[in-house]
């Protein structure tokens, strides 16, 4: 058996990117030139690192449980990862499973608990202690709750994770974002059972041809109307593109690969955050760079239109600008994080921004003041995203209370009063990171999107789990429609799956 150092970079290169380590997946691409193997990643599946180290493991624990005779004879405690790894402790279990053969073989016929002599002491053996995970606690979801698979659409058409799906918001056509190089749109309106699939192929020029980008497609946005579906990808373009598939623009400005991209509610404007630092305004009609912004010492993560000219950003420099188009300097900035920033929302009204980081904080800030209004700190790992409810003075919900969202790596989304400054409710039925969360329309249901694969959707009132189903990938995105029946989600096997609650 061989192996390239290729192989081995791509595979952990897939493996961080699947972990949801986008930006150390980024430098180590850089660094390992990656983009320069001849590795077709589209026909390398899902969680390939993992897998070929089960097998390993499973082929030592073999070897371990095989005698020189042929014989098997069970192992007493599996191997973690780390002894596998370690020869000492291998030779180890290899001579306790010798001496478990020897006592079973050698053990005395039984005799109705008559014995001639006492028995000997058995012989005590000292071993080196095994390092294991502590078992992760599952938690148990009331089967009355569960949506079975009969009630899933399930969208099979991507050769890669799916990282990104977004609803249209006039009609059920929801597009996704991979890293295949495409993002699809799907019809789910005529025929939700088998519906049709726009395949959008990101493609660059290559000696005066199109080749396609081999870059994954990270993030997407349709415009208020949705006429036109903007996508950002990794190969560093964003594009515009109609709803029948067609291109309608190319945007070509950055250096390096875009990780955030949203409209305005006009939807004359685009913006866009990169890892070179920089965040972009493009005239959405003729696909321009408007205005550059290069306030950043390190890469921009994610982008939010305040107005339809200002609009906050945030980067690994721990730092949030609120900037305006036209004007060449922040109009303010808030520092206080002491890690990257990965999120940031400005709630309906514009009046408060949210952010939340790696140091495990969710901050509240006003334009009104220099330091947070609010500094959040109750999750025990990092907080990878926030949304606002859509309820509250200026919505279409105003006599409900407003409330943000957060969902964490340690497993749990918390809603927060953001008015007291207070955890409402703690929703913990997940087991693993939980990448996503979105509000229903009307703000009573919260849908969240983990690594356990699992979906769920619960009240925001009373905090209780009112929906689940389990997926076949861990799941990065959860979308609602416009009109709320249906929820579409993105997984880490290629599947993209949607939900229709007037099923159930």
């Amino acid at each position: 058996m061989s192996f390239s150092s290729d192989e081995v970079n791509f595979l952990v290169y897939r493996y961080l990117q699947e972990s949801g380590f986008s930006h150390s997946a980024y430098t180590f691409g850089i660094e390992s030139h990656i983009s320069q193997s001849n590795i077709n990643g589209a026909l390398v599946p899902p969680a390939a690192l993992l897998s070929i180290l089960q097998k390993g493991l499973q082929y030592t624990e073999a070897e371990i449980s095989i005698g020189e005779d042929g014989t098997e004879q069970r192992l007493v405690e599996s191997l973690s990862l780390i002894d596998a790894v370690m020869p000492e402790v291998v030779a180890i279990r290899q001579n306790m499973q010798n001496q478990q053969k020897q006592t079973t073989k050698t053990e005395p016929p039984e005799t109705n608990g008559a014995k001639d002599e006492p028995a000997e002491p058995a012989p005590i053996t000292t071993t080196t202690p095994s390092v294991v995970l502590p078992p992760v606690e599952t938690m148990e979801v009331d089967q009355s709750i569960e949506i079975p698979a009969s009630k899933a659409t399930v969208l099979r058409g991507h050769e890669s994770e799916v990282f990104i799906c977004a609803w249209n918001p006039s009609t059920d056509l929801l597009a996704s974002g991979s890293g295949d190089s495409t993002a699809r749109i799907w019809d789910m309106s005529d025929n939700p059972s088998n519906p049709n699939q726009l395949v959008l192929r990101h493609c660059i020029q290559k000696g005066g041809t199109e080749v396609p980008s081999n870059k994954d497609v990270t993030s997407l946005d349709w415009n208020c109307d949705g006429t036109l579906l903007a996508t950002g990808s990794y190969d560093g373009y964003a594009r515009i593109w109609r709803t029948d598939g067609l291109l309608a623009s190319t945007l070509g400005q950055h250096k390096g690969p875009i990780f955030a991209l949203k409209w305005n509610k006009r939807g004359n404007y685009i913006l866009s955050a990169g890892v070179d630092k920089t965040t972009i305004i493009w005239d959405a009609a003729t696909g321009q760079c408007t205005q550059q912004f290069s306030f950043h010492s390190a890469p921009a993560l994610d982008v939010d239109w305040q107005s339809n000219q200002s609009f906050a950003s945030c980067s690994t420099d721990q730092c949030i600008h609120v900037c305006k188009l036209g004007i060449d300097k922040p109009i303010k900035s808030f520092q206080g994080h002491t890690n990257e920033v990965n999120a940031i929302k400005w709630d309906p009204q514009g009046q408060l921004l949210a952010s939340c980081s790696d140091d495990m904080t969710l901050k509240i800030w006003s334009m009104k003041q220099d330091t947070c209004v609010h500094d959040l700190q109750a999750h025990s790992k990092e907080i990878y995203t926030i949304k606002w409810s859509p309820t509250g003075t200026g919505t279409l919900n105003p006599n409900m209370n407003l409330i943000l969202a957060s969902a964490s790596f340690d497993s749990t989304v918390r809603l927060w009063d953001v008015e007291r400054g207070v955890c409402i409710h703690t929703l913990t039925k997940h087991t693993e990171p939980v990448y996503s969360v979105a509000f229903s329309p009307d703000g009573k249901f919260l849908a969240s999107g983990s690594f356990d694969k699992c979906v769920h959707i619960w009240s925001t009132q009373s905090g209780q789990l009112v929906h689940s189903y389990k997926g076949t990938g861990g799941i990065f995105e959860v979308c609602w429609n416009s009109r709320g029946s249906k929820v579409g989600a993105s997984a880490s096997d290629g599947s993209v799956f949607v939900l229709d609650l007037r099923k159930l």
